[in-house]
């Protein structure tokens, strides 16, 4: 195993809902240590996987722990989390409770609402609930959600005012929102909390960009993204997910294993 490959995860984005068990069995095969995983878990493309929900299936979280500490893997992240117009995060109770009994350190948020003021109260509040069960909060900024690129994101990092609200850094989504390795390298180490890779094009591939986002990303190194020197910018502890979903190649009939190995030996190969 090459060094810093322990960095390694396989986001639940790459596989589509595949259940949880069957991803953290296809992180070890794949010599990866992590995995991310949502609450609730609904098929994104027709590949015959059932829905799930690890809040109301307390024999999933069993099989899900077992399978964890058999194949020595951790979950890195628990995806998912909005922020809606007219609803409040306080809903969110016990996804948390949820994550904490299955040992998650931080959650990713976005949000649909696009009130700024409400969305940044909002990313407070959720960070305070998530830090009474010992996880973090780490927000993703997107192009064309309401918290679209690294300044905002900062700027909700002040709003919050807390060391355990930090910026989840998406490879495709810092590029594509103008920012690059120059803006990662003048952060705080303590300010990134989680790196998710994949690569792209720097012009859209497809005219809507959440599709393209959602169901058709790049083996990292194959697109044009400034991989390397996003990583060279990294903290050396930051979990590195691997979210590429391939989704023409899903409904060919390639394999998870066989669709994310290349994508592995590719995050390997940077790292080295």
């Amino acid at each position: 195993m090459t060094p810093n490959s322990d960095r390694l995860g396989i986001g639940m984005l790459s596989v589509f809902g595949l259940p949880p068990t069957e991803l953290v069995q296809l992180a070890a095969d794949l010599g990866c240590q992590h995995v991310s995983v949502t609450v609730q878990g609904v098929p994104l493309v027709p590949l015959g996987y059932p829905p799930f929900s690890l809040k109301d299936d307390a024999v999933l979280r069993n099989d899900l722990l077992a399978v964890l500490a058999d194949r020595g893997v951790t979950i890195s992240l628990g995806d998912g989390f909005l922020v809606l117009p007219g609803t409040d995060v306080q809903a969110l109770s016990a996804d948390l409770d949820v994550l904490a009994e299955l040992g998650a350190p931080r959650i990713n948020v976005v949000s649909l609402d696009p009130d700024l003021a409400r969305t940044f109260d909002q990313f407070a509040a959720l960070t305070e609930l998530a830090a009474g069960r010992g996880i973090e909060t780490v927000v993703e900024p997107v192009p064309g959600l309401t918290v679209a690129d690294l300044p905002t994101a900062l700027a909700a990092r002040e709003h919050v005012g807390r060391p355990d609200f930090r910026l989840l850094i998406d490879t495709m989504h810092l590029v594509r929102s103008g920012s690059g390795p120059a803006d990662v390298a003048t952060l705080e180490p303590d300010e990134i909390g989680y790196l998710q890779l994949n690569d792209t094009t720097l012009q859209p591939r497809l005219d809507n960009y959440m599709e393209e986002a959602m169901f058709e990303r790049m083996v990292p190194g194959t697109g044009e993204l400034p991989l390397a020197d996003i990583l060279r910018a990294l903290p050396a502890d930051v979990v590195i997910e691997i979210e590429v979903p391939r989704r023409s190649l899903a409904l060919d009939g390639v394999s998870p294993i066989d669709r994310l190995r290349p994508c592995v030996d590719a995050a390997r190969r940077l790292l080295s």
